[in-house]
């Protein structure tokens, strides 16, 4: 039985839900497993839950020579008679390098890195510094896409492996399809656009496109609403005009809400901000979906858009073009011109829609599960499976 820390800065997503899987299946395995990170990543994933311990550190999203000294010295204590040390995040990876400094070499210090450095000016002077302190500390990287791994190689980093992060099982849908293409008439209406027509799903399961006219194709984005997402670009392709009149329904929230919200009513587009919601509910009714991001590693909702059998219209980004294979069409990022041909194609081509929904299928049966990811970070670790 060895004794593991898992490290994890600020998440309210897809980063904490992978250190959440992570506990628990090294748990379930007879390991001992500490997760570190700030407060409000326990309540919002609950890590004691697993059987997990759990010690508050606090790990802010940018650089502060005093408070991350503490942060490291915190750290360092933490780790003290573990085996392994396996922070989640450049921020996290640095801190815990840092702590380990001096330490002759145990803890093995193992860093997954779930996002590419994409800021400039002096914040990307001090992430790139980061990366050189991880790429020269840690004992194995584990890049959330090919690019992130050559980035890593070239700073000089000595090990450097694609890391496993699957999607949870995609849930059974939690309320009726009907329901949901109800309430997003509902919310639709505020725009100036008719609701009506949402009455029958975008496809039916076997991946057929919708036939009648009147049915308004359904358009999914699950993102956070955040610069990274490229939502800007998802809006100028939102205006249309396409075959059937999309709704298109953003899921999620975060710091560019109140902006994309006035833009919307403003330019009366036909786009709601649905907020967070269970994936399961609004993939039942989704036509397809919308990746437009500038950057994206193994993002959990392709995943669940594959699992769930969905035509995917992406950006070729980051991990995203392994991931999808032949399930998604894909363009250039930041290029409103590029998604709206496609969005139009995928709307008028009903055997184009009904071919990537066959694929899209497919590749979701193909895709890791949490098995393979826990086997993956134990060989990283150096530990038998």
């Amino acid at each position: 039985m060895s004794r593991i820390v898992l490290v994890l800065g600020s998440s309210m997503g897809g980063v904490g839900r992978h250190v959440r899987m992570l506990a628990g299946g090294l748990v379930t395995r007879g390991h001992r497993v500490l997760v570190a990170g700030p407060g409000g990543t326990e309540e919002a994933f609950s890590f004691t839950g697993t059987g997990a311990g759990f010690a508050e550190v606090e790990i802010a999203d940018r650089p502060h020579p005093a408070h991350d000294l503490r942060t490291a010295l915190r750290l360092r204590g933490l780790a003290r008679g573990a085996d392994v040390v396996h922070a989640h995040g450049l921020r996290a990876g640095a801190l815990a390098a840092l702590a380990l400094t001096g330490s002759r070499g145990w803890p093995r210090l193992v860093v997954t890195l779930h996002n590419a450095v994409t800021a400039g000016g002096a914040i990307g002077v001090v992430y790139r510094l980061l990366e050189r302190i991880v790429a020269r500390r840690a004992d194995r990287v584990l890049a959330i896409s090919p690019d992130v791994a050559q980035r890593m190689r070239g700073r000089g980093a000595r090990r450097v492996d694609l890391a496993v992060v699957p999607a949870p099982p995609l849930a059974e849908p939690a309320r009726p399809a009907e329901d949901v293409r109800a309430e997003i008439a509902t919310r639709l209406s505020g725009t100036g656009w008719s609701g009506a027509g949402l009455s029958s799903p975008g496809l039916s399961s076997t991946g057929h496109a919708p036939q009648a006219a009147q049915e308004r194709p359904i358009l999914l984005t699950v993102a956070r609403l955040a610069q990274q997402k490229g939502l800007e670009t998802l809006l100028d392709a939102a205006a249309g005009p396409y075959k059937g009149d999309p709704v298109f329904v953003i899921a999620g929230d975060g710091p560019l809400r109140e902006e994309l919200q006035a833009r919307v009513d403003a330019e009366e587009l036909p786009v709601v901000l649905y907020g967070w919601a269970e994936p399961a509910d609004l993939l039942q009714v989704a036509t397809a979906v919308i990746v437009p991001s500038r950057w994206e590693g193994q993002p959990l909702s392709v995943q669940e858009a594959l699992r769930a059998g969905r035509p995917i219209i992406a950006t070729r980004v980051g991990g995203v073009p392994a991931m999808v294979g032949e399930a998604a069409l894909l363009v250039p990022p930041q290029d409103p011109g590029a998604l709206s041909r496609e969005i139009g194609r995928l709307l008028g081509e009903p055997a184009l829609a009904a071919r990537l929904a066959q694929a899209s299928e497919r590749r979701g049966r193909e895709l890791p599960d949490e098995d393979a990811a826990l086997r993956a970070v134990l060989a990283a670790y150096g530990l038998a499976s």
